[in-house]
This record gives structure tokens, sequence and C-alpha cells, in this order.
């Protein structure tokens, strides 16, 4: 059998697609919430982005995603200290 310049193009499609799913299933890498006293608090995104919204002093690194849900990514840590009313 002859492959033609269609058969590479065609099986080359194949392997990008399928490289790229495999590489889209990955576990996610951000980081964890810091388990300290300033963190303990923040539970909904409006106590994340007092400190980490666009004119703060720490904000979020350009390119982040906006997402209502930040601990959907950014996950507490084993022995989360549960915060005291």
């Amino acid at each position: 059998m002859k492959w033609n310049k269609y058969d590479v193009i065609f099986i080359t499609v194949v392997v990008a697609v399928i490289v790229v799913l495999v590489l889209g299933t990955t576990e996610r890498t951000t980081k964890a919430v810091p388990n300290d006293a300033m963190h303990i608090q923040a539970t909904s995104r409006a106590a994340c982005m007092a400190c980490h919204g666009v004119d703060s002093d720490k904000p979020q690194p350009i390119g982040h995603p906006s997402s209502s849900k930040c601990f959907q990514c950014h996950t507490q840590p084993q022995d989360w200290k549960v915060a005291k009313p």
C-alpha cells in the first residue's frame, strides 16, 4: 500500500486530536488556598476579590479566567481551618 499526501495529513490530524485530548484531561495544577488567618475568612468570590481584584495589592495574574467560583480550581488545604464566627 502506498500512502499519498492526504493519508499523511489525515493521520497527522488524528494524532494531533488524540494528543490534545490526552493533554486536556490531565489534572489541574492550581495553587491551593493558603492556610492562614487571612484566608480563613475567604469563603466567597467577593472576599477573594477584596485582595485579588484588578486594583488591589495582589491582583490576579493577567489571563486568569474570570469565574464566580474560586474554590472550583483553588483547593483548600487538607487541614483547612474553619472560620470561627
